[in-house]
This record gives C-alpha cells, structure tokens and sequence, in this order.
C-alpha cells in the first residue's frame, strides 16, 4: 500500500491528474499493489477564498507522504508568479527536492523537429539541481536619489574588479546572486553518477565557468572531485550554449546530464521541445530521502479547464516515473509502454491529432496497462 498525496492545483490540473490515477492504479491492480490516495485543495480557488498559498498545516500533512502527485498551477485571475512562487517553489524548497529529474525521451510514434532523429537517437536525463543557484531569491531592484549609496558600491565593484567607471546616475538598478555550495552541488552530482552507473556509465557536466568563473569554478572542482570516485563512468564538460547547440545535431551523444539550477531550466525546455512538445514531457522534483513531488513541465492552461480536452500523457508519465522512484519498476516500464501503445494507436487528443479526450485517453491506457 502507497499512500500518495494529490494535488490537482489550477485549470487542466485536476483533470490530468484524475487521468493519471486511473493508470496508476490500474498498474497496481496489474502489479500486485495499492494506492490510498489523499487529495489536496491547493491552489488559485483557495488563495482567492483565503488568501492561504501553502500553510503550515499543509506542509505539516505533506512531510506524511513519500511522493506528491501534481497537476499544474497559475491562474489567470491571480498575478504571474504569486502561485508559482507561493505553492510550486515552496513545496520544492520546504521538502528540499534538490534534484529536478528530466527524462529527455522520443517515443514510438512521436514527431521530433530535429531533421532524420529517431527514437534511438533522443533518449537521455537531464538531473538538475533545484535548489541553489540564482533561484535562491537573493536580489532587488534600486531607483532613485535614495540608491544613490548602492550606485556607489557598484561603481566601486566595478573599479576594484575592472579598473573601470561606471556612471552613477542611473535612474534605477538590479541585481541577482547566484549561490552554489561545495554541498548542494556534490549531492546532486553523486545522484547524477549514481544514475549514470545504472545507464550507459556516461555523465556530462553543464555550466559557464569561462565567464561566470567563481560560482561556476565551483561548480567544476566538485564535480571533478566527485568524478574520482566514481572510475568506471566517462566525464566531460560542456557550457551551457554550447550543450544547446550540441542538444540539436547530436542528441545521440547525451545519457545523462547533470547541470546547475538555471541552465538546467533552460536546456530541458529545449530537451522538452526535441521530444516532442510540452505534451510529453514529465518531471521529478526529488529527495532521495525525503518527499518527492511528480508533475508534467507545462502550464495550467485555464482556457481549457473543464473541456476535457488536455494531454495528460505527461502526467501520466510523471506517475510512472514516481513508481519508478518507489521501486516499482516493472510498473513504471508498463505505464510508459502503455503511453507508447496510444501514441502508436492514434489514441490521442487533438493536440497531437486525435479527437480522443483527457479521459479517455487515461482508460484507454490504463486498459493497455492491465494487459501488460
């Protein structure tokens, strides 16, 4: 028995993740287990009711369960990133969820707009971490006469690091810090080796060190530390646009990626896109040792909310990379299986061409599932 928490969140949310407990628990009646699922009412209705994002005595009934099930979030009648920040990122930060686990996977049947790539071709992970970084929320923004002693520390940064003036008569500044730790880099770093061992023992390293040379200079001592234990897996480093480029002509050369908090943001939208779109991507925000949280990479989309008509094939996934993290495994390959039969079948929404809906297409590979 799994007790698992749900959290549908905002427009499509509830009713991809419906879609997806029908397949999860049609791979447990398939598998020989259960799921006593508790549902969550998180999201733009009760913050609007309430003013309440996450609470303490949510984060409290959380911390119970090993695995978060996750819809989407955002709402259009709620400031962009009040709930994003408030909800999504606060879970991440309570439960200290610092690997963001990125399958990078084209499946049978799926379009790729990366010219003559096949399914053999597109098949690695992205491990991101997902807790440090310039996504720690250290920053501001300065204007006026008032700045003016923050105007001089920058002219000041800038003599002693430069040899060079900069004008103080800004009308207004920012500014972001990025922060990584010789901790937080080594722990996701021995998970993306830990993985790599288990795949193809082939782990590349993402940054920008010949430019952001401190922050990300750390970044590539620990990683060569690390790597030292870890004998058998092949390393190599890349920087960041470079790996961009690299993502698009030869994505056959990656099995498992490891890389800091805002560039793993970026490349894996790419690696979303390589795969096929938004659709079909899922993701994990992990703690190994800890509660993890599954969700699918796209939006809310409230346009659609209650249509019936949404992609909840990567949240379906998502979940079957949640039994994989609960070491139901041979599940996990039939749920994937399964969302690879309907692609193959032509069961699908119309996003990709079909004219089956949300629903549907949930028992329609739950049924696939029972069959494995």
């Amino acid at each position: 028995m799994y007790r698992i928490a749900s959290i549908g969140g905002d427009g499509i949310g509830p009713e991809i993740i419906e879609a997806g407990k029908v397949v999860l628990d049609a791979a447990g009646e398939r598998y020989g287990f259960d799921i006593a699922w508790e549902d969550f009412a998180i999201g733009a209705d009760r913050y609007l009711a309430t003013g309440e994002l996450i609470t303490e005595d949510d984060l409290a009934d959380l911390s119970r369960f090993r695995a978060i099930y996750f819809g989407a979030i955002g709402d259009d009648r709620v400031k962009p990133g009040v709930l994003e920040k408030g909800i999504l990122l606060a879970l991440r930060f309570h439960f200290d969820q610092y690997v963001n686990l990125r399958p990078i996977k084209l499946l049978e049947g799926v379009a790729t707009p990366l010219a003559n790539k096949t399914p053999s071709d597109i098949d690695f992970v992205v491990v991101r971490e997902n807790t440090e970084d310039f996504y720690v929320g250290i920053g501001s923004r300065f204007a006026g006469e008032s700045e003016k002693a923050t105007l001089e520390v920058v002219r000041d940064i800038y003599q002693v690091k430069f040899g060079m003036d900069v004008t103080t008569d800004a009308e207004e500044i920012a500014y972001q810090i990025g922060v990584i730790t010789r901790e937080g880099a080594e722990r996701v770093m021995r998970y993306a080796f830990d993985l790599a061992e288990r795949r193809e023992k082939k782990l590349a390293s993402v940054d920008k060190a010949n430019v952001l040379s401190d922050v990300y200079g750390l970044w590539r001592d620990v990683f060569t530390g690390v790597a030292k234990d870890y004998p058998d897996v092949s390393t190599e480093f890349n920087f960041v646009d470079a790996v961009t480029m690299w993502f698009v002509k030869n994505p056959e050369w990656y099995d498992v990626v490891v890389t800091p908090n805002m560039f793993g943001d970026i490349i894996t939208d790419l690696g979303a896109m390589i795969q096929g779109g938004l659709g079909l991507a899922p993701g994990g925000n992990i703690n190994p040792q800890g509660t993890s949280m599954f969700e699918p990479i796209h939006g809310s989309a409230p346009k659609y909310k209650g249509l019936n008509v949404a992609n909840p094939m990567a949240t379906i996934w998502a979940g079957s990379m949640m039994l994989d993290h609960l070491g139901e495994h041979e599940a996990a390959a039939a749920v994937l299986r399964g969302i690879e039969q309907s692609i193959t079948g032509r069961f699908v929404t119309r996003d990709m061409g079909g004219k089956a809906t949300t629903s549907e297409v949930g028992e329609h590979i739950a049924s696939l599932v029972l069959q494995h």
